[in-house]
């Protein structure tokens, strides 16, 4: 993988990935480690943001502080991407959230956009992408589509993913080649559905409680 490629190696991530693995792993706690994974990833991936300093006041004494100077926002891909906000939220609590619906066609295994909660100008400098799952990375590729012509350069965006295959990285960086991608795991192969495997099943059924037999 390339440098704009981010791979966590960390084994409590690891071992947070293999209970989402699990056939056997509930709903909560299947919320729980992609909430888990989602926080470190959000952690690691915010290293080198820029930061501005302020002259603040303890108890004691006086103090030089910082803060996080660009304007952060957080787009989950509905609705699995979900599960990832609010592990964003924890290190970003007044961040805007714009909600990005589409899902892939079965047959095709083409995106389709049914819903953008993105408004008419970004009030944001940089914007965290949040996919829990790349699997062809068409949807990946259609959601960023969706926010470069929104007006958010590649360069100011983040794709963050929990499980990725190798296929799904090659496709979304032959696009967007300067993307900064951080990702938890990645999988060799795709199945001829365009599932990940091994991969985790489908998110959104499970972390929703709607898995079908």
């Amino acid at each position: 993988m390339v440098k704009q490629i981010n791979i966590l190696s960390h084994p409590v991530v690891n071992t947070q990935l293999a209970q989402l693995r699990q056939s056997t792993t509930n709903p909560k706690d299947f919320r729980e480690g992609i909430h888990n994974i989602s926080l470190i990833l959000g952690i690691e991936a915010t290293r080198d943001l820029e930061q501005e300093t302020f002259q603040g006041q303890t108890p004691i004494g006086p103090f030089t502080g910082s803060v996080i100077k660009p304007r952060v926002g957080l787009a989950p891909i509905l609705r699995a991407g979900i599960g990832m906000t609010d592990a964003f939220l924890t290190l970003f609590p007044s961040a805007p959230v714009y909600h990005l619906g589409l899902y892939r066609e079965k047959v095709s295994l083409q995106p389709v956009e049914y819903y953008s909660k993105l408004p008419s100008e970004p009030p944001i400098d940089t914007c965290f992408l949040l996919d829990p799952l790349v699997a062809t990375g068409g949807t990946a590729r259609a959601a960023l589509a969706m926010i470069t012509d929104w007006g958010i350069p590649v360069s100011k965006i983040k794709l963050l993913v929990v499980l990725a295959s190798e296929e799904g990285l090659r496709q979304v960086q032959a696009n967007y080649p300067d993307l900064e991608i951080w990702v938890a795991a990645v999988d060799p192969h795709l199945t001829e559905k365009g599932l990940i495997s091994p991969g985790l099943g489908d998110t959104g059924d499970r972390l929703y409680n709607t898995v079908t037999k």
